[in-house]
């Protein structure tokens, strides 16, 4: 009866631990990343090859799958909008209203994206474009980023690194600046070991400490009652 309390907690502290360790942390840290973070070993899919007016909803590219959903427009591979710092025709345009979420599959995880795109205007536009990335069905993170003439339409590249891989990726367009967008030259990489967000450190510490504390205890318990 006197050892049997120190078990249970014992038990109980065992499978606090085991489960903490399992935990995986909803929301990464994410950052913006420019073009010279996709080095040696990235991957680059471009659109060249395809004819215009090719639909986008459903076509894969390199393994990467494109969806769309929007009102009442269209998305297809075009020459449009013309080359840009970021864009090399053939490229993905909308046609008609771009309210609506671009989404690629990705034939595997990975930690950092990037694409060069473009938005039907000349001015700087704050949060031209959004990402947004899912493990899963997991929303792990978002970033969005604000367009600069690129010279001439607005844009540029929008990178994203995030500390938890991710396989499927979200972008949407400021409707309410433009009503169309373009995007080419996808870029993908693995830069590395994902970093432990630091709830889940603290978490695991903390699961660690109570494993160390009851087994002190148990041990003291087990003393007295030998005396």
């Amino acid at each position: 009866m006197h050892v049997a309390a120190p078990k249970l907690r014992v038990v109980a502290a065992t499978m606090f631990a085991t489960a903490v360790l399992a935990v995986t942390p909803l929301h990464a840290t994410t950052m913006p990343v420019g073009i010279a973070a996709f080095g040696v070993g990235s991957t680059l899919t471009t659109f060249t090859g395809l004819a215009n007016g090719t639909e986008v909803n459903g076509l894969i590219v390199d393994g990467i799958q494109f969806n769309y959903s929007l009102g009442n427009g269209l998305v297809i591979i075009d020459g449009g909008p013309g080359p840009t710092n970021n864009i090399s025709p053939p490229n993905i345009v909308s046609i008609g209203n771009d309210t609506g979420t671009l989404r690629l599959t990705l034939p595997s995880f990975v930690d950092t994206f990037g694409d060069g795109y473009a938005i039907l205007n000349i001015s700087a536009v704050a949060n031209a474009t959004t990402i947004n990335l899912f493990s899963g069905a997991t929303n792990v993170g978002s970033l969005s980023y604000s367009g600069v003439p690129d010279p001439a339409f607005t844009g540029g590249f929008a990178g994203i690194q995030s500390t938890i891989p991710f396989n499927i990726v979200q972008i949407t367009f400021n409707s309410a600046a433009a009503p169309a967008f373009a995007l080419d030259n996808i870029r993908t990489a693995n830069n590395g070991p994902t970093v432990p967000e630091p709830s889940t450190m603290l978490l695991v510490g903390t699961g660690i400490g109570l494993l160390w504390f009851s087994h002190r205890r148990r041990a003291h318990n087990s003393g007295l009652h030998e005396t």
